[in-house]
């Protein structure tokens, strides 16, 4: 009994392997944070699903709003892809620190109350990438064997 316990905790552990020595949970968990980061920015810049206000506007071009979705954007996008993922999951670590800060915190101490429950767990995703790199199904470890940064 003690065996299949064992053995159960190593497949739900985040050191869980697949045969090959790679972590196939936490590439799908890089894949959907990014592809959920780079449907925030592409609202904001493109104006896609809804846009800022429901209705397909777009921020003032070279305005604060604009800026963090040209980041979330490229940030998405680069971790998506498994490129330089650790420097953009910096990269967007401290966007949601300075969003939390210049914006949730303004309203008030608690996150659920504030509205900055989102960027405190993209804040914590992006921890965790910049922890772990770009994983498995990256398109710098396909190209080069490694990953440089």
């Amino acid at each position: 009994m003690n065996e299949i316990i064992k053995q159960y905790l190593q497949k739900i552990s985040p050191n869980c392997q697949g045969e090959d020595g790679e972590n196939y949970f936490y590439s799908i968990f890089r894949i959907i944070i990014s592809l959920l980061f780079f449907m925030h920015g592409a609202q904001k810049l493109f104006g896609w699903m809804g846009g800022i206000d429901g209705n397909g506007a777009t921020p003032e071009l070279a305005g604060l709003a604009w800026f963090a979705g040209l980041i979330e954007v490229a940030v998405g996008l680069l971790v998506l892809l498994g490129v330089f993922t650790r420097i953009a999951a910096m990269m967007g670590a401290l966007e949601m620190i300075v969003a939390y800060f210049m914006v949730h915190l303004r309203i008030g101490f608690n996150p659920l109350l504030n509205g900055g429950e989102l960027a405190l767990i993209y804040l914590v995703s992006f921890l965790i990438i910049i922890y772990y790199g770009a994983g498995k199904w990256s398109l710098e470890k396909s190209l080069s064997r490694t990953e440089t940064f």
